[in-house]
């Protein structure tokens, strides 16, 4: 009988367990605007609609009810200006946490200054220190450095190779996280302006009608058209503006972590072919 010859592993890295992204913050941001338009309401109806506003014909007498004369738009642009702080506040604490405890430049410095001396494990101590979403792809890169430079199988072109694939699925995985609900606000900065200028037009068309009629014009409702006007279009552009500065600044943020990443990832895997 031929003799059962033993199994030998298959040139594969090791099965991962599955990773998840170290970047909190809200997920499903469907919510956060549904809270922020009810809030949004009852502030209009219950405090800028409340009767000690008002005099006994109706008229506004402080900022609380001109703002209230601005309609049915004006919680509409309230919803989406709460809605771009809200999430401004959100992404400052995410991307704190995803950027970790220490300076991120002066972190790339000593993992790379570990990684040309070959000291992994400090690589690795660093990673456990810095923490956040650098620290997670450089963390998962030396660990599969690890496996295949133990990996007796493989070539060194395999082994660089399923190094890079490491450090670009980790990469992936943290992206997703890093720019999460920047869309919103990316879409808030054109909507804001659209929806004010839409409150701005029906101001003017209540001003215009009230032009129209025979005899004297109705000054309350020039006034009030003009009133709706203006503050749908202060709102609009606050909230386009918010949103622009929002979005810039964070974008930017985003860009610098990657950079780092990319940085980081590209000395791990030309580390391992100097040295292999």
């Amino acid at each position: 009988m031929e003799a059962q010859k033993p199994n030998v592993p298959a040139g594969k890295p090791a099965a991962k367990n599955k990773q998840t992204t170290n970047v909190p913050g809200i997920k499903n941001a469907s919510w956060v605007i549904l809270i922020c338009a009810i809030v949004c309401v009852l502030l209009f109806i219950f405090w800028f609609g409340n009767d000690m506003h008002f005099d006994e014909d109706g008229h506004p007498q402080n900022l609380w009810g001109t703002v209230y004369k601005g309609g049915f738009i004006v919680p509409i642009l309230q919803t989406l200006f709460l809605t771009v702080i809200v999430i401004s506040v959100e992404r400052w604490f995410a991307l704190s946490a995803a950027k970790g405890k220490g300076n991120i430049t002066a972190f790339v410095a000593n993992v790379k200054a570990a990684l040309k001396n070959n000291d992994i494990a400090k690589a690795q101590d660093l990673c456990k220190k810095q923490k956040g979403s650098v620290a997670a792809v450089v963390s998962a890169a030396l660990i599969t450095y690890k496996e295949m430079d133990a990996n007796t199988l493989l070539t060194k072109e395999q082994k660089i190779a399923n190094l890079q694939k490491q450090v670009e699925e980790a990469t992936a995985l943290e992206m997703p996280a890093l720019q999460q609900n920047l869309p919103i606000v990316a879409t808030l900065t054109t909507l804001g302006t659209l929806v004010g200028l839409l409150g701005t037009v029906m101001g003017m068309i209540k001003s215009f009608q009230a032009l129209a009629q025979s005899g004297a014009p109705d000054s309350t409702e020039l006034s009030t058209g003009i009133s709706e006007a203006l503050i749908n279009t202060a709102f609009g552009i606050a909230t386009g503006a918010f949103a622009v500065i929002s979005y810039n600044f964070y974008t930017n943020k985003i860009d610098n972590l990657t950079y780092a990443i990319d940085e980081i990832g590209f000395s791990i895997v030309q580390t391992f072919a100097a040295t292999h």
